[in-house]
């Protein structure tokens, strides 16, 4: 598929608000792919992307990810042939089903069965998309028109033609069905706290995917003086997500830590953020899990763990940083 290509990941828009636009800028001029905003529950994905997108010429807008019970399928559609003319067909869509504290906590959905109601959700987004006909659909979590209410509504189609007729969705997925239906329906996989040495474990899942299925992976990137600085600031974010970011019972990125070979440490970390012991939760994360699955620390350590990345199936690897030099210094290396 040839040489891996860079992206810049700017994440939520957090803790404070800030214009990313003099970073963009700067990698589109080292030749960085693409760009890639976030929501969580705070700013959503689109307009910073529409901001940026606004400022820029060449470089791909990408979302990851946009959570799939924020829009319904329409409304998503809508924003993406929108997006799309705008900035002249740079859009790759990044979507996630997320969790259920903010599926049902946040957006006041139902969060069970999401595999299958991705799966609606993208024959629904796809179809509009295409514009080929109105659009009629009967599934469990989607059904169009709405067989309730009034009884007036009727298939419709878009009123605007699509720039591209298929616009590339990318899935964020972490469990082994969710990535293995991700290959099937998906032109990408968006996988998060990943180490570029065990794909292995992902090999079940992966079988189906196509010559052209693309993998961006997120790399959290924090150069440092010394490698244990750069670990400490990876740890603290990963103590979070299993710790924070879920249930006792139902955590994603926990069970994804457990399939790379880390379930006792993800374990003792969940009981002990679980327990208000942050600091600890953070110490009990392995070095060597903190270290693969990101890029921290001087220069020449960082350039060792970029050629496990150029040796790995990821074709873009997402890093994110601020810093300038840093960007330059990536595209040095990687580009």
């Amino acid at each position: 598929m040839g040489a891996m290509k860079l992206g810049l990941t700017l994440g939520y828009w957090m803790p404070d608000p800030w214009d990313p636009t003099e970073l963009v800028l700067e990698a589109e001029r080292l030749g960085y792919d693409s760009v890639w905003t976030a929501e969580a529950y705070g700013s959503d994905c689109f307009s910073p992307l529409c901001w940026i997108g606004a400022r820029t010429e060449k470089i791909k807008l990408g979302t990851a990810i946009m959570q799939l019970s924020a829009r319904t399928p329409a409304c998503a559609a809508m924003t993406a042939l929108t997006i799309d003319h705008l900035s002249g067909g740079r859009l790759i869509l990044g979507i996630g089903a997320s969790g259920p504290q903010v599926v049902e906590g946040w957006y006041g959905q139902p969060f069970p069965r999401p595999l299958e109601r991705t799966r609606e959700w993208m024959q629904l987004f796809r179809a509009m998309v295409a514009r080929e006909a109105p659009v009629e659909f009967e599934g469990r979590h989607y059904q169009l028109p709405f067989p309730g209410g009034t009884g007036q509504g009727k298939p419709l189609k878009s009123i605007i033609k699509p720039l591209r007729k298929h616009i590339p969705v990318f899935i964020g997925a972490e469990g082994p069905k969710n990535i293995e239906q991700t290959t099937r329906i998906a032109d990408g996989w968006l996988p998060l706290f990943m180490s570029p040495t065990r794909f292995d474990r992902f090999e079940d899942s992966l079988t189906h995917r196509g010559p052209d299925f693309e993998i961006a992976a997120t790399v959290m990137c924090f150069p440092t003086e010394t490698v244990e600085e750069g670990l400490m600031r990876v740890k603290g974010i990963l103590a979070f997500y299993i710790g924070g970011m879920g249930s006792k019972d139902d955590n994603f990125h926990k069970n994804l830590l457990g399939r790379l070979g880390f379930a006792d440490a993800a374990e003792e970390i969940q009981e002990l953020f679980m327990a208000d012991k942050r600091f600890e939760a953070m110490a009990a994360v392995p070095d060597d899990l903190a270290d693969e699955i990101a890029l921290v620390g001087p220069r020449e350590h960082m350039k060792e763990r970029l050629e496990q990345w150029k040796r790995s199936p990821v074709t873009t690897l997402n890093v994110t940083t601020r810093d300038i030099d840093t960007l330059r210094f990536l595209a040095e290396e990687a580009l």
